[in-house]
């Protein structure tokens, strides 16, 4: 079994975060390890706080990994401090680390403002370069580019520059678009299309964050860029498509409905 890591914050309710990062990593036959950047109180409707973890306590979770255990990929969340950006760079870059999924985490979908606008810059000039692959959905990809997007032309343009910042492969969610939902795999020379009909659900809480998860764990069994995005994409529409009414708000994906149908625990 591969050991994939997550660093990013918790999620109390469950949905997004470390929470969706580890159930999707089980949900993929990897075994999933954890640093906790930040402690958020949240549930379906809003974000209530957040709390930092200290730089040195992020240090120190890294090297608890990675001085006893194989990291076969690690999946990169929310960092939302300039300190907390260069500490898992510097410790990345000390450990060699492979296969890093950069999910540029920036504003939760009940419109909190989980990066620190301070930190925008040092999340793009810090780990954008130690990617394997960076998977923007189209605000953040306006944010990191300077420059709106409306247009799959925009989103193309878009991954071209993200892409001259330093990772080797550029995924831009095209979500927030009207119409069929198309995002685009960038290698710096060639573009990949993956479209998917749009899903008529409001739980859609921590979709960012699974998908990414199912990459990163794709790319510790061993798959090529693409496949794993194709992979991972085909994973998160049936995670929508049998979303969870949890909560009063934005509920969260299911995580296991495949491995739950195949053992008979679904009601329907």
């Amino acid at each position: 079994m591969k050991n994939v890591l997550t660093i990013a914050g918790s999620d109390s309710s469950g949905g997004a975060g470390i929470q969706a990062d580890i159930k999707t990593f089980a949900a993929h036959g990897v075994f999933g390890m954890s640093v906790i950047t930040a402690v958020t109180a949240q549930n379906t409707q809003e974000v209530l706080a957040v709390q930092d973890i200290e730089p040195e306590i992020i240090a120190k979770q890294i090297e608890a990994i990675f001085e006893d255990i194989a990291v076969a990929s690690v999946k990169i969340g929310m960092v939302s401090q300039i300190a907390t950006i260069k500490t898992i760079a510097a410790k990345l870059k000390e450990y060699q680390a492979v296969n890093v999924v950069v999910d540029p985490v920036m504003v939760s979908k009940s419109g909190y403002h989980l990066l620190n606008t301070s930190a925008e810059t040092t999340l793009a000039q810090e780990l954008l370069p130690l990617a394997m692959i960076v998977t923007p959905n189209i605000p953040e990809a306006e944010v990191i580019t300077g420059r709106p997007i409306a247009t799959l032309a925009d989103m193309e343009a878009a991954a071209r520059t993200i892409w001259a910042m330093g990772p080797k492969h550029v995924l831009i969610k095209g979500g927030h678009l009207a119409g069929d939902s198309t995002d685009i795999l960038f290698d710096g020379e060639n573009f990949t299309y993956f479209k998917s009909p749009r899903i008529a659900t409001k739980n859609t809480h921590g979709t960012g964050c699974t998908l990414s998860s199912a990459i990163a764990a794709n790319l510790g069994r061993g798959l090529p860029v693409a496949e794993a995005v194709a992979k991972a994409k085909e994973y998160i529409t049936t995670a929508i498509e049998h979303s969870l009414a949890i909560g009063k708000g934005v509920g969260p994906t299911h995580h296991f409905y495949d491995l739950y149908k195949k053992a008979g625990l679904l009601d329907e």
